[in-house]
């Protein structure tokens, strides 16, 4: 199938509260931090590729792609990142994941692409729940999310909900496992490269 030319991006700018303040895009699978085994899945789908990222910044960019901070700088969740990106992207469509679904399928964009029918915005949903952070968005909806973020709002699925976003179904809850705790990790890291403790 044929889409427009479409950037991508890495959500990596939260806080990881949940993994103990470690930065989640940089933990190590397989010799390799999480951002890259996301980068190395998403790259080929897009036509350009970022990161959000708020700390750790050197070490982001050392991968080549450019480096997005958020420009509300008080870890105010993944619209934040949305909104600095969609402002620095070079093509009109751009899609979201974030740092911690690396199962996400190969053919993410093209799903979202063909099933967005004639909405601004798309977004993931497994039949089981919704995960926005999985989306794509257009740069047009700049303003409405500034003025949403401006009024003191975060919540990414209301937003979804204002800008009229259409849910594309995909039926395989599996794709979209959120890595948030150690013992998620591990569990992924099992389930990939079998079950062993890398070397410190």
């Amino acid at each position: 199938m044929t889409y427009p030319k479409i950037s991508g991006a890495i959500l990596a700018g939260g806080l990881s509260t949940r993994m103990g303040g470690n930065d989640k895009g940089l933990l190590q699978f397989s010799g390799a931090p999480l951002y890259q085994h996301i980068a190395a899945k998403l790259q080929p789908q897009v036509h350009e590729l970022l990161i959000n990222a708020n700390r750790n910044q050197a070490v982001y960019q050392q991968s080549g792609y450019p480096i997005i901070p958020d420009i509300i700088t008080d870890f105010s969740g993944p619209l934040a990142g949305m909104l600095a990106v969609l402002k620095k992207a070079i093509h009109e469509w751009v899609v979201f994941v974030p740092c911690d679904v690396p199962d996400f399928p190969d053919d993410l964009v093209e799903k979202l692409w063909r099933y967005k029918q004639h909405a601004w915005a798309a977004y993931v949903h497994d039949c089981e729940r919704a995960h926005p952070t999985l989306a794509l968005m257009h740069r047009s909806l700049i303003p409405r999310l500034e003025s949403y973020l401006a009024l003191g709002d975060r919540k990414l699925m209301f937003f979804m909900q204002m800008i009229k976003a259409k849910a594309v179904y995909i039926p395989q809850p599996e794709f979209f496992t959120n890595l948030n705790t150690p013992e998620e990790c591990q569990n992924w890291q099992c389930q990939h490269w079998g079950c062993f403790r890398e070397s410190a």
